[in-house]
């Protein structure tokens, strides 16, 4: 398989991953002559960039119900060396076809292993071509602390995707995952050392829940999220609704709806921009957002006070 393959293989396998910026309306991805997985994103400061979004390797040793690249389905793999992945972004980014790159990863080997490939990776972007643009490094579940360090020094964003509010519904979807030891705990060690050590101070993180697959309530979701950036301080929280996929335990599933993720997202830039609380929210007995009315309508209709 040859470069140009494989760019269009580990591109499509990164699409479902939205923790690197580019979702919203009017979002759409741009594609160049030989297939690159080129998306419009926002950096941290507001401007908008083209972000090559990517896997070090589809190749993966976690059997989540939900993933197209799970280990038990049956699907084409492919793995970028460092080498590779480098030297073929080099050309995308002098050809000035994206600015940016998100590198996500299958994990093969274990996820230290994993993130030593996708280290070696930006290691060679940052010194070896120079790049200064902007770097976003998904961090493997359980990644030892020296591997975030090294992560938050070469790049500018990093993220782990928790999928789910708790570990009782990860064990629905990654009963091979562990909620708390894999998934927050990542995001801590990641606080403390951008918290603790000035060099890091600008670094930012983000994660992704997977909406609608194992049954949680909006009211859990939103909890969670409200709870990650009190305690971690989250640059952003992405949602993704819940789509079956062939061959998975959940094709099965009923898909979520697009409208129940658009109700989190503008739950979420209550949070960010105008200062709601968790409190200020209004679900219905399920526990559920309104799909007919958006949040900040129904806290005003909850509250009648404050329209005199």
């Amino acid at each position: 398989m040859d470069v140009r393959q494989k760019l269009d293989l580990l591109g499509a396998a990164a699409q479902a991953d939205l923790a690197c910026g580019s979702c919203g309306e009017g979002q759409k991805r741009v594609r160049d002559d030989v297939g690159r997985w080129i998306y419009p994103a926002v950096q941290p400061d507001g401007k908008k960039i083209k972000m090559l979004k990517v896997l070090q390797t589809s190749a993966c040793e976690k059997d989540c119900y939900y993933c197209a690249t799970r280990r038990g389905r049956d699907v084409p793999r492919a793995t970028f060396t460092p080498d590779e992945l480098a030297h073929t972004f080099d050309q995308i980014h002098r050809a000035k076809l994206a600015e940016a790159i998100f590198i996500s990863s299958g994990v093969a080997g274990g996820g230290t292993r994993t993130m030593e490939r996708m280290l070696a990776t930006a290691e060679l972007l940052r010194r070896k071509y120079a790049f200064r643009g902007y770097l976003h490094l998904k961090l493997m579940p359980g990644v030892e602390s020296a591997a975030i360090e090294r992560a938050l020094q070469f790049a500018d964003r990093v993220s782990v995707n928790i999928e789910v509010p708790s570990s009782e519904y990860l064990s629905k979807l990654s009963p091979a995952k562990r909620y708390t030891e894999e998934l927050l705990a990542p995001l801590q060690i990641a606080r403390r050392l951008i918290t603790t050590q000035p060099a890091l101070a600008k670094k930012t993180m983000t994660t992704q829940f997977v909406v609608g697959a194992a049954g949680e309530s909006d009211k859990e979701i939103v909890a969670r999220t409200a709870q990650l950036y009190n305690d971690l301080h989250l640059a952003r929280t992405y949602f993704s609704a819940f789509q079956p996929i062939a061959n998975t335990p959940l094709e099965g599933h009923v898909p979520t709806s697009l409208m129940r993720e658009h109700r989190l997202y503008q739950t979420d830039f209550l949070f960010r921009k105008y200062g709601f609380t968790f409190d200020d929210l209004i679900f219905d007995p399920r526990g559920n957002l309104s799909l007919e009315s958006d949040p900040k309508s129904a806290w005003a209709a909850a509250h009648p006070e404050y329209l005199h």
